[in-house]
C-alpha cells in the first residue's frame, strides 16, 4: 500500500514505522506526515499519543475525531514548509462531495523523548 503522506512511498516503509513507535519520529515533519497518515487511516490512538500532553484530545473529541475522519475521503497533503519545530501543510479531503482543504502551520515540541504535535499556530 502506498503511504497516505507521500504516494511515492510504501506505507511499511514510511509512516508505519512511526505508528508501530512514536520514538522512531526524528523530525517535526516526519511526526506531522505520519498523523496525516493516522488520520486517513483512522488511528485515532497515535494521534492521541502523538498529541501535547496538556492539550490532548478527551475520550468524546477522540471519538467525534474517529466519526469525522471516517466520513471523509482523504486526497493529497502538501508540505509547504518546515523548520525544526514547525510545519505548514495542505491537507485536501473530500467531505460530502465537496473538496476542502486544511491549511495549517502547526507546532512540534519533544515531550517524553519523542516530538508530539502542540498547536496551530
Amino acid at each position: 500500500m502506498k503511504c497516505p503522506c507521500n504516494p511515492t512511498k510504501k506505507y511499511n516503509d514510511c509512516c508505519k514505522k512511526a505508528h508501530q513507535n512514536i520514538h522512531a519520529v526524528t523530525t517535526a515533519e516526519m511526526l506531522m506526515r505520519s498523523r496525516y497518515s493516522a488520520f486517513v487511516l483512522a488511528n485515532i490512538d497515535y494521534l492521541q499519543k502523538s498529541h501535547f500532553s496538556k492539550t490532548r484530545p478527551s475520550t468524546l473529541e477522540n471519538q467525534e475525531t474517529l466519526k469525522w475522519t471516517l466520513s471523509v475521503k482523504w486526497v493529497k497533503l502538501d508540505v509547504l514548509h518546515a523548520t525544526e519545530n514547525t510545519v505548514e501543510f495542505k491537507a485536501y479531503f473530500y467531505e460530502n462531495g465537496t473538496l476542502h482543504m486544511i491549511h495549517e502551520n502547526s507546532s512540534f515540541v519533544k515531550e517524553n523523548n519523542h516530538w508530539v504535535y502542540k498547536a496551530a499556530l
